[in-house]
């Protein structure tokens, strides 16, 4: 049997993520009858990796007002326009698979995960909104918001390799910036101080890992391979490679590793500690 393929810039090319996310889809349908429909209509019916998201993310989050079939035909539009998007949905996939010890499979994000959902849902938002379509961008992020509890305004700007934990209460401002590999938990607001306008929000360089429940406010930059600590407010600049806790935050130390993102350590530990 051949490899499944993707059409790429009229080129047909090998997509590891897509064979592996239909060889665990078929090996789910086998062990799981019950959910075999369900792995067949979402995955394995379809003829590539972007065919599968379009169609899950549709389904996800049409409703009464807005068919599925509409935004499947939008979704379909979006990832045929900007290749980009397709490749940023694998490395976010591989990128949860690395990181969450709960992920022991890369259909697992694509079929279950808010955050993920949330994740590739912004990022159509962001190319209609790229694309001067800002009505159907904020619906598509009021709904993306009533669904997951994710709210990521469309025209912040978030790299690829992007993880999001759990994904409840996330808030992402219209000036903000992620860039590529950053991790974030649960409860992450990168929000604005006050009624100001203009560039009013955190940007956030690479490799960053910003853990449960933390708030970074203002048009701050938080430095490349740096930690912020659990329940933290951050209201001024943190240099790379540092760890940034308390309310209001203060740096306690280093990063504690080459990259915080990946190995996902939350600990603080105390000099001396000896661990």
């Amino acid at each position: 049997m051949s490899k499944p393929v993707e059409k790429n810039q009229g080129l047909s090319v090998c997509d590891p993520v897509w064979e592996r996310v239909r060889a665990e889809a078929d090996e789910m349908a086998l062990g799981e009858p019950i959910l075999a429909s369900f792995l067949y209509s979402t995955i394995l019916n379809h003829r590539s990796f972007n065919d599968a998201v379009a169609y899950h993310l549709a389904q996800k989050l049409g409703n009464a007002e807005v068919h599925s079939m509409q935004l499947r035909e939008l979704f379909d539009e979006a990832l045929t326009e900007a290749p980009d998007i397709g490749e940023a949905t694998r490395a976010d996939i591989v990128a949860y698979f690395d990181r969450d010890p709960a992920c022991h499979s890369y259909i697992q994000p694509l079929l279950y995960f808010k955050g993920f959902h949330a994740l590739q849902g912004y990022r159509v938002a962001h190319w209609l909104w790229s694309n001067g379509r800002r009505a159907m961008a904020l619906y598509l992020q009021s709904r993306i918001s009533e669904l997951f509890a994710v709210d990521i305004h469309p025209a912040a700007k978030l790299g690829r390799g992007i993880f999001i934990d759990h994904a409840t209460g996330i808030v992402i401002g219209e000036t903000a910036v992620v860039e590529d590999d950053v991790s974030m938990l649960h409860g992450v607001t990168l929000g604005g101080t006050g009624k100001e306008t203009g560039d009013r929000h955190p940007k956030v360089r690479r490799g960053v890992l910003i853990s449960v429940g933390s708030k970074v406010l203002g048009n701050i930059e938080v430095g490349e391979f740096s930690r912020i600590g659990a329940g933290s407010v951050v209201l001024h600049e943190v240099p790379p490679h540092c760890t940034a806790v308390g309310v209001p935050a203060k740096i306690v130390g280093c990063a504690g590793c080459d990259k915080p993102s990946h190995s996902m350590d939350q600990m603080i530990r105390e000099e001396g500690d000896g661990i």
